[in-house]
């Protein structure tokens, strides 16, 4: 099986101290079995440390500071398990992060999360999206389904990369894919927004200026031509029939008018989608209830 992944993929790096965001804040960090293993038999004077700091309940993970720090990170915002121990200490989640992986019937994709700053910038920057780079090869065995969304995701790729605007663009999406957004009332996103899980409580309010009809202004065209982009490949590619792919296709149009929502004020676009990436791609149950408005 093969592993691929969108050409500007090789641009990312860790930013470490430089983040203007860390995901070492914020988060609670789970500790995967391999890696308990590595810090219990580790005879390196920083493997006790680590150790201590983990909370052994039914999902080990470390335990944060009253400022929600990791326990690991010093006051520079770098990771003290590398510093000390190497980056083959680190535990799966902050060594993969932010990348993620979708099984398709030609291999396995992987891409970088849009929670990231540096990722974000990336993705927002890059107009080839629709282009792919084999990362690596023979990784595991491929699977095959009916459905390949991956014909559906190439379509509207097409449509993304045509000389219209960007309202035209999503008219054409929506229209090709009978998504009717204003089929639904304006008390129902906002209901379903309020009803939202939040890591930071001050997003309710920000996420409340959501609009159907939220201004496009030439300068975000491309922007928010490339986070649709970005949503798809993330949320649709695993889809398992053509219903599925167009639920997950209007979770996407929901994000990207949110994220046009937010920045048709001046906003800086890069911290709205990092934001709305981090409060809702990052939960699952957020993700679901935005999806139920549109099945």
């Amino acid at each position: 099986m093969k592993l691929y992944a969108p050409k500007y993929y090789e641009d990312f790096k860790c930013i470490a101290d430089k983040c203007t965001h860390s995901c070492c804040i914020g988060w609670e960090i789970d500790v995967d079995d391999t890696a308990m293993l590595k810090y219990e038999k580790s005879k390196h004077y920083y493997a006790k440390k680590v150790l201590e700091s983990i909370e052994n309940s039914d999902t080990p993970h470390f335990k944060l500071s009253c400022e929600d720090r990791c326990p690991h990170l010093d006051s520079k915002g770098l990771c003290k398990i590398i510093i000390n121990m190497g980056e083959e200490y680190l535990c799966d989640i902050c060594r993969e992060h932010p990348r993620f992986y979708n099984f398709t019937n030609y291999g396995k994709e992987m891409g970088i999360g849009m929670s990231c700053p540096e990722a974000c910038r990336i993705i927002l920057n890059s107009d080839d999206y629709n282009e792919l780079d084999v990362i690596a090869r023979g990784i595991g065995d491929t699977y095959r389904i009916d459905y390949d969304a991956l014909i559906d995701r190439e379509k509207i790729y097409s449509i993304l990369k045509s000389d219209r605007g960007f309202n035209d663009k999503l008219n054409k999406i929506c229209s090709e894919y009978q998504i009717d957004l204003k089929g639904i009332s304006e008390k129902a996103y906002l209901d379903c927004i309020d009803s939202l899980e939040y890591l930071n409580n001050e997003h309710i309010s920000l996420f409340f200026e959501f609009s159907i009809d939220a201004t496009v202004s030439e300068k975000n065209e491309k922007y928010l031509e490339r986070a649709l982009a970005y949503f798809i490949y993330r949320h649709c590619t695993e889809s398992m029939d053509f219903e599925d792919f167009k639920i997950s296709l209007s979770f996407c149009v929901f994000c990207v008018l949110l994220l046009a929502s937010l920045i048709q004020n001046n906003k800086d676009v890069y911290e709205c989608a990092r934001v709305i990436s981090e409060e809702i791609e990052y939960n699952t149950d957020n993700i679901e209830k935005i999806k139920e408005l549109f099945y």
